[in-house]
């Protein structure tokens, strides 16, 4: 029997608060499943299982706070059925109408497989929750793969039919075992929903009595309040932290965008409304690279000695509207074309703001970007996250009097900061990072 504990999720959280299970008792799992969600001191985050089996017992309530690695839930391992894959096509090299009708794919956008109903835990869940049957319905994503608004969609349409009763997967099969009318049974779960010891009894013969649960109370939810406090605590103590332990130096430089800026608005002017970029794609992907080609700046600093990264791992800073940040990953950024890139950083911001990350994706970043151009700074210099070693800032995109192959004009430039660790760098790494990104932005057709 294999435990299911609280993950870490970022290097300043300590303990965590299980919010709600999205599995019960029986049903079966695979890795990269949505099985809980798990609120930390910055946000609300869907927690994935790593193994694959079936879920044995829940040992934590929703509304417990437990600390990082503690067992939430006992799972019995079972073999990892392969998932089909279409055979690999050795393809030439990419075109862009290839890449626009990939990137529409991605975008659920493509050829929809008919007699698919693949959905996560959370998909089961909502579709639960609603009362409604997911087999008959097609899904509108990648490849035919249900999503959330599919979901959503035929609840909205099965609110004006007879409600279906409510009742876990679990109640369900029990009742068709033991030939027990749904309709009839009085519910005890969340919202009168029907369980499986209700099933149990009220089906004929003698009543298996409940089996106790041995979980603890659940507690107060925290308010706002408490939140926000508890927020800026785990900031304070990851930066102060950050400030203690970590010798930083800091360097500068000013990036002509008069390049990146005509390419991205011709870019835009030729691309469908959903595709268009922003600068921020630029100077992200642009620092992705440059982390790719300067090794020394991804990775980590742990137990007096530098890590690199297993890829580049972006982390983006995203400011919060209730105050304080999060800094979700973008993973593998250096290898994402720029629309798909775009399509993840504004999928992320949304999540993050509304509180429903995952927990790959607030983990496992190797270099973090902050980019307060939308704030209206110049320049920014950062500080570092534990234990990466370095951050790279981006500023406002300004108009300045340049002098250009001896000639003064006005052109468009971006002041680029680096916050590194002297103990894994020194300043030369350091400018020939920033140097690399410079480099790459006067290439954006490139990137």
């Amino acid at each position: 029997m294999t435990e299911f504990t609280m993950p870490s999720l970022g290097a300043d959280m300590d303990a965590g608060t299980l919010q709600e299970w999205l599995v019960q008792p029986g049903d079966e799992v695979h890795k990269g499943d949505l099985v809980a969600v798990v609120e930390t001191a910055k946000s609300t985050i869907e927690v994935e299982c790593f193994e694959t089996g079936t879920v044995r017992k829940l040992l934590v309530a929703p509304g417990t706070t437990v600390p990082v690695g503690t067992a939430l839930a006992l799972i019995e391992p079972g073999a990892e059925k392969p998932r089909k894959r279409e055979p690999l096509k050795k393809e030439p090299r990419d075109t862009a109408p290839q890449r626009h009708e990939r990137h529409r794919e991605a975008e659920g956008e493509g050829p929809v497989q008919p007699g698919r109903t693949e959905a996560g835990p959370l998909l089961r869940h909502l579709a639960e929750r609603a009362g409604i049957a997911l087999e008959p319905l097609e899904g509108s994503g990648p490849r035919g793969r249900l999503t959330r608004a599919d979901v959503e969609q035929a609840a909205a349409g099965a609110a004006a039919r007879p409600p279906r009763v409510r009742a876990t997967p679990l109640a369900r099969r029990l009742a068709a075992e033991l030939d027990v009318d749904l309709a009839s049974v009085t519910g005890t779960g969340t919202g009168g929903a029907v369980r499986a010891v209700d099933v149990r009894t009220a089906a004929p013969g003698p009543a298996t009595p409940p089996s106790p649960r041995h979980v603890a109370p659940a507690p107060a939810r925290p308010s706002s309040e408490d939140r926000t406090a508890a927020m800026r605590r785990a900031i304070a103590n990851l930066m102060t932290r950050s400030h203690q332990e970590i010798p930083h130096y800091y360097l500068s430089t000013t990036v002509d965008m008069a390049t990146a800026m005509d390419w991205l608005h011709e870019h835009n002017r030729r691309a469908p409304v959903g595709e268009r970029l922003l600068p921020a794609a630029l100077l992200l992907k642009a620092a992705a690279l440059a982390a790719h080609e300067v090794p020394e700046l991804n990775g980590f600093w742990t137990e007096d000695h530098f890590t690199p990264g297993d890829g580049v791992h972006l982390g983006v800073a995203v400011s919060l509207r209730g105050g304080g940040l999060v800094a979700p990953t973008l993973h593998n950024a250096d290898a994402l074309e720029l629309p798909l890139l775009m399509a993840a950083l504004k999928d992320l911001v949304t999540r993050a703001r509304t509180g429903r990350l995952r927990g790959s994706e607030v983990s496992g970043s190797t270099l973090t970007v902050t980019n307060l151009g939308d704030q209206g700074v110049e320049t920014v210099f950062g500080v570092i996250y534990p234990p990466q070693v370095a951050l790279v800032g981006f500023g406002r995109l300004i108009d300045r009097p340049c002098a250009v192959d001896g000639l003064l004009g006005v052109r468009p430039v971006v002041t680029a900061t680096l916050s590194a660790d002297h103990r894994a760098t020194d300043g030369a790494v350091g400018a020939r990072y920033l140097t690399a990104v410079d480099r790459l932005l006067q290439k954006p057709e490139e990137l």
